[in-house]
């Protein structure tokens, strides 16, 4: 009897909670050597989807079904074919636009963040993208967040009327925390990728750390604190540059 049915995770009307323990596996269609941990999709509420890819070495991802975004967690991707290739290493991302498709490929074991959501398209954006979006974390800047220089975020995506969703990655000094409870539009997923802390979702509290993954709804109240002696970051969700009735 494993700690006899304990778990942190939760699944609430207008958030969900999924931690490690609770993780199950299973391949997508047109996966060779890979597998899936599916955390947010239709089924339970989302307008995304959202998973972790775990490839042995030669793993491929499947097809795409809607504009993907990949985020390399450990490990290698080899994204090409067709087209020039690029290798993708930890705090890599890269964006495909829908309809394209580039064949990613483990050149080791690796881990990899896979967000997929159906383009909404506006009179106010153009229908077509020039192209994949690549890029490196550490390389984009870190903007204090509302002025405070305990909290940083690095924005991977641009934000041009092309994109309708956001991912950006928070970082969190010891004792650093969100400067408010917020409560709007947009819906999110986030990932915990390192350190520890305390989130309120709805009226609930939590304890998160590395791994985690958190599902918020519109309008979800949310907060979050760092907890322990190391920094603790990241990567987060949103849906955007859209009028909420396209």
């Amino acid at each position: 009897m494993k700690h006899l049915g304990h778990t942190r995770s939760s699944f609430e009307r207008d958030h969900f909670l999924i931690t490690p323990d609770t993780f199950v596996r299973a391949p997508l269609p047109g996966m060779h050597k890979a597998t899936a941990i599916v955390h947010a999709a239709p089924g339970m509420g989302a307008r995304f989807t959202q998973y972790t890819v775990e490839f042995e070495k030669e793993g491929v991802l499947g097809p795409a079904r809607a504009q993907r975004f990949i985020y390399v967690l450990e490990g290698k991707l080899r994204a090409g074919k067709p087209g020039p290739t690029r290798d993708l290493s930890p705090g890599s991302y890269l964006y495909i636009p829908p309809g394209e498709e580039l064949e990613l490929r483990a050149l080791k074991t690796t881990r990899a963040a896979v967000i997929e959501k159906p383009r909404v398209q506006s009179k106010d954006a153009p229908a077509n993208f020039p192209g994949p979006v690549s890029g490196e974390e550490r390389n984009q800047k870190a903007i204090a967040f509302l002025g405070d220089n305990a909290v940083h975020a690095r924005q991977l995506l641009p934000e041009t009327p092309e994109f309708d969703f956001a991912v950006n990655t928070m970082t969190f000094q010891p004792g650093a925390t969100l400067p408010m409870v917020e409560a709007h539009v947009m819906e999110h997923g986030l990932l915990m990728l390192t350190g520890e802390g305390i989130y309120r979702l709805g009226d609930k509290w939590y304890p998160v750390t590395a791994g985690d993954f958190i599902w918020m709804a519109p309008y979800c109240p949310q907060w979050f604190g760092a907890l322990g002696k190391t920094e603790t970051k990241y990567l987060i969700y949103k849906d955007w540059n859209r009028h909420p009735l396209d």
